[in-house]
């Protein structure tokens, strides 16, 4: 589980969980320092497995003990579902829901030293409509940026909890979400990450219905000085022909496409209730390889889901493979309390982990044979760090010379199984 901290004058945010968490703990960041709050810890959770409802509340715990003073605010997916969870924790001050964590006058309006139920202020997500553009103009200590263009889920898969953290799907409008975009690029960003709970349904509620890919190439085509959009999780069965068309035309879009697989195997997925089929996501990996060849693919995938049987699991394995898959996030089902899968014939533990620890045996041989493939070639690397940085197709690649925000051509010469390795070939525009 992902887990980011900034350190801040006031106040600080740790964050738990997705791209998009990340990008709404910035502005948290910053509505609650406008608001004038000091001395205070705002935690934003994951609530997408039990064991990120777990690490949120050792680390609430950790600041408790190393701040005494401080005013600890929970929020976040795990704090929007089950607020009476983490309003009964005595190092609590208050929780917020994720609709008002992002609004200054909520941290304004705070009362802190209540009761347990009048910590709570957690408004009915289902309610909200509308995904307001929270303006981000750059990133704290990131060359990479986030961009917030669509929330929420209209799907109810039955081991997902999130909707009910999140609301049903709601979209930025394309003009807020490009004026963001450029913002971005204005003040240093040279790469931007579209992200949300579920973007290929971006546009199904604004006005004329656009598509992702409709956005992609509107950003693209109005931002000309971003040098590389890249899209975080996509689900295949939603991409669209002008998403297509931007892979295979437009090279600034990065060659990386994260999928939301989750499963090899079609009962599985039935008894999910994701809307594609093993064959769907195979064929649209040759599809989008011919148009990009040199597309690499990342996908989750959830070993030891309710009745998977060992010829199931198989199904998984040999996915990888089918639709050649580099970068697996390999999840351990855990039944999260209120959804269906939680209700089915639960696997053994035992069982669940050994499951899992094959699937990321076979995404770190699949991941070190691309390795093997790429030495002797070139790769474009923004550098995130000094003398670390990211390839177009997501990897992670060592070498001298890099510098934070700028982009060079690195001759790769080997690897280490996590990491290519190389030299500078010739400095690039960023």
């Amino acid at each position: 589980m992902t887990q980011t901290k900034e350190r801040q004058d006031a106040p600080e945010v740790i964050t738990f969980g997705c791209r998009l968490n990340a990008y709404e703990s910035e502005v948290i960041r910053r509505a609650a320092s406008a608001s004038g709050l000091t001395n205070a810890i705002v935690v934003n959770t994951c609530a997408v497995t039990n064991e990120a409802v777990r690490q949120a509340r050792q680390t609430i715990r950790k600041a408790r003990r190393e701040h005494p003073d401080a005013k600890i605010i929970v929020t976040g997916c795990a704090a929007q579902i089950e607020p009476e969870t983490f309003a009964a924790m005595a190092e609590v001050d208050a929780v917020v829901g994720n609709q008002e964590k992002l609004e200054a006058g909520t941290y304004q309006a705070l009362p802190f030293g209540l009761a347990d139920e009048e910590k709570v202020q957690v408004s009915n997500i289902m309610d909200v409509r509308e995904t307001a553009s929270h303006m981000v103009d750059a990133f704290t200590g990131r060359e990479r940026a986030f961009v917030q263009v669509q929330n929420g889920c209209d799907h109810r898969c039955t081991f997902c909890i999130i909707p009910y953290g999140r609301g049903n799907s709601r979209s930025v409008p394309m003009g807020a979400v490009v004026d963001e975009v450029r913002a971005l690029v204005e003040n240093g960003t040279s790469e931007v990450v579209l992200t949300g709970v579920d973007i290929t349904s971006y546009g199904s509620d604004l006005p004329g219905t656009p598509r992702l890919g409709s956005l992609v190439q509107a950003i693209l085509r109005h931002v000309p000085e971003l040098p590389r959009l890249r899209l975080s999780s996509i689900d295949s069965i939603e991409a669209d022909a002008d998403l297509m068309a931007a892979f295979a035309e437009e090279e600034r879009l990065m060659p990386h496409i994260h999928l939301s697989l989750q499963s090899g195997d079609d009962m599985i997925l039935k008894r999910m209730k994701r809307r594609h089929l093993r064959a769907d996501t195979i064929r649209f990996c040759e599809e989008v390889r011919q148009a990009r060849p040199d597309v690499v693919f990342g996908a989750d995938i959830i070993a030891g889901f309710p009745t998977e049987t060992e010829a199931m699991f198989e199904n998984s394995l040999r996915i990888v493979d089918e639709c050649g898959l580099t970068l697996l996030h390999v999840f351990p089902f855990s039944p999260r309390r209120g959804t269906p899968a939680a209700r089915m014939p639960q696997l053994e533990r035992p069982v669940i982990k050994e499951r899992a620890a094959r699937l990321r045996r076979k995404g770190e041989a699949a991941l070190v044979h691309y390795f093997d493939r790429q030495i002797g070639t070139t790769h474009r690397v923004l550098g995130e760090k000094p003398g670390l940085g990211r390839a177009e197709g997501f990897t992670l690649v060592h070498a001298d010379g890099l510098v934070p925000g700028v982009i060079n051509d690195i001759a790769v010469t080997g690897h280490n199984g996590t990491a290519l390795s190389g030299v500078m070939a010739r400095s690039a525009a960023a």
